[in-house]
């Protein structure tokens, strides 16, 4: 790897070779959807997205597409600004419809799509759209009934044609998405992501992954989840490369068409990579150019097991939802395994005295703040901006980020977020549970697995029972996989449950 020349800042290491640091501009172009379409009308002809029941779309198809939809929704009644929920399963019709609502000004908000009628309530009352793209009947009966008026159609938008408005007007101050996560308090907050974030996350990529035309993404993430749709579709479309999109992650479905189609890209969780690499197939990795994790800390047992199959170095980076992409193990360089790398271009990273090794980030990809909760925004910005993510980390000799834990109690499991408080509420509501804790414990697949300790009236609930009444109510991965029953739960002298301790005995037992 070059080093940075005297002077320069510590992301200058991702930059390619000759590029000077002083003249990135991550912002060129103010926002994704202007770049996008330039490239489009540039080169209409080249294939962009595929999927396995409409094919190959070229460049021209998505311009063509994401107008009508923009033209539909504006007739509508849907204007510039309104919120508009997404929940759909990936395909390119998704993609294009997608596109489509950022073309037209609206924000967008991604619900996931395993979500149970609460979860989608509550992000349905809290976001007030004026509209909604979802797959599934029930999943659009939810949302009328928590909102009345919402226009909610399939992703196929099958609504009336309308003369085509004002489109990729949006500047990099403009609010793009609103993407849900939880918090400190359990409650689910909005990161008000704007264009500019979208913009500069995305082009931060480009330059640092070498991303180019010639490049084609085997992306397998779902598109409601920051790694998906920011790091994924969005670099894909602004390097004006291609995309294969599944609906869903299988080993020999991502190996069989990462082969017929020639890609040189795999995005994943690092669930997905222990699973190729538990394959007789994980050779096949092999072929691409770069394989990226993250979402959750990938295991260097797994990172080894695949390079010596291979001869893959997976490149670990690490963000979250508030601040889509901040640091990456460089292209040209070692990737050290168990770290997450070097700060992104224009990207600041520096570890609080207090707590200490809070890791605290600054830059043009860091939201503005919490969707209409001034409150939850002042706690995480100090008076000079930097955001503190909650993470604990430390960096090495060579400047290597390594997140060595949460100061929050958040559980990553398969690359998603779960907050203890919401699977220990459902718990709590059945009638033989006393008290409930819920932490996550290490798994080599998941990262971690949600993990519920019990204590409960004799005799004790059938734990069968417990779980298919967290199935009705909760998201597939929030749901617990272990249940232990105890006589009590450690607290500390102010009442509150020692997590720690419940997680060291659990790993001790």
């Amino acid at each position: 790897m070059e080093q940075p020349a005297a002077g320069d800042p510590p992301w200058a290491a991702h930059l390619p070779p000759g590029l000077d640091s002083g003249r990135i501009e991550l912002l060129e172009g103010q926002s994704l959807v202007r770049r996008w379409t330039r490239r489009w009308l540039e080169e209409p002809g080249r294939p962009t997205l595929w999927d396995d029941r409409l094919g190959w779309r070229t460049a021209g198809d998505l311009e063509r597409s994401s107008r009508l939809v923009a033209a539909r929704l504006h007739r509508a009644g849907l204007r510039p600004r309104d919120r508009i929920l997404f929940s759909a399963s990936p395909s390119t019709t998704v993609v294009g419809t997608y596109v489509g609502a950022l073309r037209l000004g609206l924000t967008v908000v991604p619900v996931n799509t395993a979500y149970r009628q609460g979860e989608v309530a509550h992000i349905t009352l809290d976001a007030e759209p004026r509209g909604a793209v979802v797959d599934d009947p029930e999943r659009a009966g939810w949302i009328r009934q928590a909102t009345g008026d919402a226009i909610v159609v399939t992703p196929e938008v099958d609504l009336p044609d309308g003369p085509v408005p004002d489109l990729d007007a949006c500047g990099p101050d403009d609010p793009a998405l609103i993407c849900y996560t939880s918090g400190t308090t359990g409650t689910p907050k909005g990161a008000l992501l704007r264009h500019g974030n979208l913009l500069a996350n995305a082009e931060a990529l480009r330059l640092a992954w070498r991303w180019t035309a010639s490049d084609r993404l085997v992306l397998a993430l779902p598109l409601v989840h920051v790694h998906g749709l920011c790091a994924g579709l969005h670099g894909t479309l602004l390097a004006g490369a291609s995309a294969l999109i599944l609906p869903r992650f299988d080993v020999e479905t991502v190996l069989d068409v990462a082969h017929r189609h020639g890609a040189s890209l795999f995005f994943g969780v690092p669930t997905m990579y222990s699973r190729l690499a538990a394959s007789p197939r994980v050779g096949e990795l092999g072929r691409l150019r770069l394989c990226v994790s993250g979402s959750a800390p990938l295991p260097p047992a797994v990172f080894e097991r695949v390079a010596e199959a291979s001869g893959q170095r997976i490149l670990e980076r690490y963000g979250m939802t508030e601040t889509l992409m901040n640091v990456s193990n460089p292209y040209d360089g070692e990737r050290r395994p168990g770290t997450v790398g070097l700060p992104l271009p224009a990207v600041e990273v520096r570890l609080a005295s207090s707590p200490e090794g809070e890791i605290l980030v600054r830059g043009p990809n860091v939201f503005g703040g919490y969707w209409r909760n001034e409150s939850a925004t002042a706690v995480v910005f100090d008076h000079e901006g930097w955001f503190h993510t909650g993470d604990v980390g430390d960096l090495d000799e060579a400047g290597y980020l390594r997140v060595v834990g949460r100061s929050r109690e958040l559980i990553i499991t398969g690359g998603f977020n779960v907050y203890p408080r919401e699977v220990e509420d459902v718990l709590l509501s059945h009638p033989g549970v006393v008290e409930a804790a819920v932490v996550g414990t290490p798994s080599e697949e998941w990262g971690e697995i949600v993990t519920a300790v019990v204590v409960a009236d004799e005799p004790r609930p059938d734990t069968d029972d417990l779980l298919r009444m967290a199935a009705e109510r909760l998201a597939p991965f929030k749901r617990p996989r272990l249940v232990r029953y105890v006589d009590s739960l450690p607290r500390n002298s102010m009442g509150k449950v020692r997590r720690d301790q419940l997680s060291d005995q659990l790993t001790e037992g």
